[in-house]
C-alpha cells in the first residue's frame, strides 16, 4: 500500500517499511505514532483528507542534521556575520497503512 501524509506542513509519499525524515516530534524513540491527516491511499483521495485513514509509524531516532553555515555581509559596509545551524528531526519506520 502507498500513502501521502502530512506532518510539519511537509507531504510525504511512504510504502509500508520506509524510513522518513520529519519535523522533530515530541515522542519518546521506539514509541508508536499515528498520522490522520491522509491525503490519498491506494486510489482514494480525500477532500482534502480521507474519512477513516491513518499511518502508524515507529520512532526510530530523534537527531540533528549535518550542520550548515549562514553568511550575511554587505558589501562596502564592513559588515559581516557567520552563524553555523542544526535542524532538528525525527526518524520514522513505516509500520502500517491503514486505509
Amino acid at each position: 500500500m502507498k500513502a501521502i501524509f502530512e506532518t510539519g506542513g511537509k507531504q510525504y509519499y511512504v510504502s509500508e517499511q520506509d524510513k522518513i525524515y520529519v519535523e522533530k516530534l515530541d515522542a519518546e524513540v521506539g514509541k508508536d505514532i499515528t498520522f490522520d491527516k491522509v491525503l490519498f491511499v491506494d486510489g482514494k483521495s480525500g477532500n482534502p483528507y480521507v474519512a477513516g485513514a491513518s499511518v502508524v509509524c515507529t520512532v526510530e531516532k530523534q537527531g540533528k542534521s549535518k550542520k550548515i553555515k549562514v553568511f550575511k555581509y554587505r558589501p562596502k559596509k564592513k559588515y559581516r556575520k557567520t552563524q553555523g545551524h542544526r535542524q532538528p528531526y525525527t526518524c520514522l519506520v513505516v509500520k502500517k497503512i491503514n486505509g
